[in-house]
């Protein structure tokens, strides 16, 4: 499958915010927006007044990259939005991007990003509900529990990941043991769980046309 293999640094500078897409390294002031606030590119630093598409677009942009998602994934996701019973559209995308697994192993403090986490869920280092699971857009739904393989338990990368990011809390939707490294899905994930500011309405609105 096509992946964004580009320096990711400068998709945070042209959204104009932080999405932790290079690991410890945007908690630093070696982070790329820290140092250069402004769009990538020679017009970076020029000022525009931004279209209502033109606001539309930067939103669902965030939100896509925000999760590692390509245009065709995101647009699965939106489509399986409309269809779902129950709350608004934009609150449903939220919800199923945050469902992924790979993203669900990147909150709990196992991988240092979404792409690292996308990387070891595809060699298998975790189960669901005791199984293996090798597929980053695997739904997890309340009942679910999530740990570590216990083939990968041992790995050094997996150890040094959970010290690192011993300081950060998972959403309240993840009931996370960290004695014994396992997290329970409590609740369907709630847009008051993302910590990144996203107008869904604005990314609804756009597939809307």
């Amino acid at each position: 499958m096509a992946r964004y293999n580009d320096a990711v640094c400068r998709l945070c500078r042209r959204e104009g915010q932080k999405l932790f897409l290079k690991g410890d390294r945007c908690y630093t002031e070696k982070c790329a927006l820290e140092r250069r606030a402004y769009a990538p590119g020679m017009h970076g630093q020029g000022r525009s007044k931004a279209s209502e598409y033109g606001t539309q677009l930067r939103e669902k942009q965030k939100a896509k990259r925000y999760y590692g998602l390509l245009e065709s994934q995101f647009r699965k996701y939106y489509e399986m939005a409309v269809k779902t019973k129950g709350g608004t559209t934009g609150e449903n995308l939220l919800a199923l991007c945050e469902s992924r697994l790979d993203n669900v192993i990147y909150r709990l403090g196992f991988a240092m990003s979404r792409p690292e986490a996308r990387q070891l869920v595809t060699h298998a280092h975790f189960t669901v509900n005791g199984r293996k699971v090798n597929i980053p857009s695997f739904q997890v739904k309340p009942g679910m529990v999530i740990g570590i393989a216990a083939t990968s338990r041992d790995l050094e990368k997996l150890k040094a990941n959970v010290e690192a990011n011993a300081f950060r809390q998972p959403p309240q939707w993840l009931e996370y043991d960290r004695d014994n490294l396992v997290a329970k899905v409590v609740a369907v994930p709630q847009k008051s769980d993302i910590d990144l500011p996203i107008e869904e309405h604005l990314i609804v609105e756009l597939y809307s046309k």
